[in-house]
């Protein structure tokens, strides 16, 4: 039994859900996300719109990836809602000599201690503020986008545990070895 899907998604004030053919729309103050039910693991469940909540339920309660889609889809949807009412975004810094973040039109520059400065198209759909030189707040409606483009910033520079350098997360914590003695 799912957990995340025998709730109902309720949809919040000023936030609208849709469907039409194999897609469900949601709509809110912060724009617009699309989520698709008839790929493979999708058919699985059944999305109805009752009221002011979206209903997933399971098309056979006794397959066990049917249940499990059911609870994925749940988040889905709720991941949605969230997305189009308040967005979801990822701080991050860096720490180094040197190293510092900056946004040129659509591209995030990061010098992060290589030869060269790494330069980052950033997606359509997700916005970069550098708060401070090593500061910067990745942050968009779609949770998936700003998680993978976060992840994909954090390994231009992995954080070195010997020497704290690198590329972090607001509150990530790495545990610092000891390097070699004599």
């Amino acid at each position: 039994m799912s957990r995340a899907g025998k709730h109902p998604v309720k949809l919040k004030e000023g936030v609208s859900a849709a469907i039409a053919g194999d897609v469900l729309t949601i709509k809110g103050p912060k724009g617009e996300l699309s989520l698709s039910l008839d790929t493979k693991h999708a058919g699985l469940v059944d999305v109805v719109i009752e009221a002011d909540q979206v209903v997933v339920t399971p098309k056979d309660a006794e397959d066990k990836v049917s249940r499990a889609m059911w609870g994925t889809m749940a988040r889905n949807v709720r991941a949605a809602v969230e997305g189009v009412s308040s967005g979801f975004s990822k701080e991050m810094y860096m720490n180094g000599v040197g190293y510092k973040a900056s946004v040129n039109g659509n591209k995030l520059v990061l010098v992060a201690g290589y030869s060269h400065d790494v330069i980052m198209e950033i997606p359509a759909g997700l916005s970069v503020q550098v708060t401070s030189p090593t500061e910067f707040v990745i942050s968009g409606i779609d949770k998936c986008l700003v998680g993978q483009f976060a992840d994909k910033v954090h390994k231009v520079r992995k954080a070195d545990p010997y020497k704290g350098k690198g590329i972090f997360y607001k509150g990530e914590r790495i545990r610092r070895k000891e390097g070699k003695k004599k």
